[in-house]
């Protein structure tokens, strides 16, 4: 069996994300609807990360270029919307992050976001891996509905050989049959294989795509389930994006957890971290590991 590499802690913003540190939370609207509504999105926020003293990054789209259909809402395109993030980072002090699709857009966004992320569709293009590696920032990566956790390393791999080791893994989910995506919390631990933190996307993996004829649909019930169970799986960071009225929402508003709902959620996930932190601290490893270390 090949050694596996220590996992890297990557650092966003003034926060470290990996094996020790805190669970990161990647939370905001699915799209930027309007520069006002992001902005109370991220304040809100703002007041749950103080409450509940999260390390906590913003994310919001400024295009959604894979919609269903041609017609459906994509966002205020890509300067417009850096303006919002810029704002948005200037006004609660959050690190950003925004997905890119095209390696034209890694410039201008590493100039505003803190993580560059890379869609779950294009986790295999070379060039856009290439281009967002190269900008110097955090690459956050998708794995893509079609790809299985190993594939992975390749991905790791090739933003090694570009110059970037700040890399961030993302699971979402993996396509079954035609409609519905299904989650295998074993992704959790083999991702982690490659060296990279994995953050557990909540809210993509409870989508059904096109499940609404011209609109993707989604059961936002099952998220606080599958998030709680990626938690328990030891996942570095969570992924989930939240609305004041996800019904009315211009893009994945079937998957979105209304804002109020967080606190909730958070909570219970901040116990089942500390459960598995206490659980390590005191395991008979733990104990003769510092025994060890005091001896020496």
């Amino acid at each position: 069996m090949e050694p596996q590499p220590p996992m890297s802690v990557v650092t966003v913003g003034s926060y470290q994300v990996g094996a020790g540190h805190p669970l990161l939370w990647i939370c905001g609207p699915c799209v930027i609807e309007s520069h006002t509504l992001t902005l109370r999105i991220a304040e809100t926020l703002r007041g749950f990360a103080d409450r509940f003293a999260l390390p906590l990054v913003f994310k919001a789209s400024f295009d959604k270029a894979n919609r269903s259909s041609g017609k459906s809402f994509r966002g205020p395109g890509l300067y417009e919307g850096l303006k919002t993030l810029e704002a948005v980072k200037k006004a609660t002090g959050f690190p950003v992050t925004t997905d890119i699709h095209e390696c034209a857009q890694a410039a201008p966004a590493a100039e505003v976001c803190d993580i560059l992320q890379v869609p779950a569709f294009l986790a295999r293009q070379t060039d856009l891996l290439e281009a967002c590696g190269r900008t110097g920032r955090v690459v956050n990566v998708k794995k893509g509905q079609f790809m299985s956790p190993w594939d992975m390393k390749n991905v790791v791999a090739k933003l090694s050989e570009f110059g970037s080791r700040n890399v961030l893994l993302t699971e979402r989910g993996t396509t079954f049959g035609y409609g519905l995506l299904v989650n295998d919390m074993r992704s959790v631990p083999w991702m982690q294989e490659t060296g990279a933190p994995v953050i557990f996307d909540a809210t993509h993996s409870v989508q059904r795509p096109g499940a609404l004829g011209d609109r993707t649909g989604g059961d936002r019930d099952m998220v606080p389930v599958l998030t709680r169970a990626a938690v328990a799986a030891g996942c570095d960071g969570v992924f989930l994006e939240t609305h004041p009225n996800p019904d009315e929402a211009k893009s994945d508003g079937p998957n979105m957890l209304p804002l109020d709902a967080l606190p909730e959620l958070f909570t219970r996930c901040l116990r089942i971290r500390g459960a598995l932190s206490n659980a390590v601290s005191q395991s008979p490893g733990s104990k003769f590991q510092a025994e060890d270390k005091k001896a020496s």
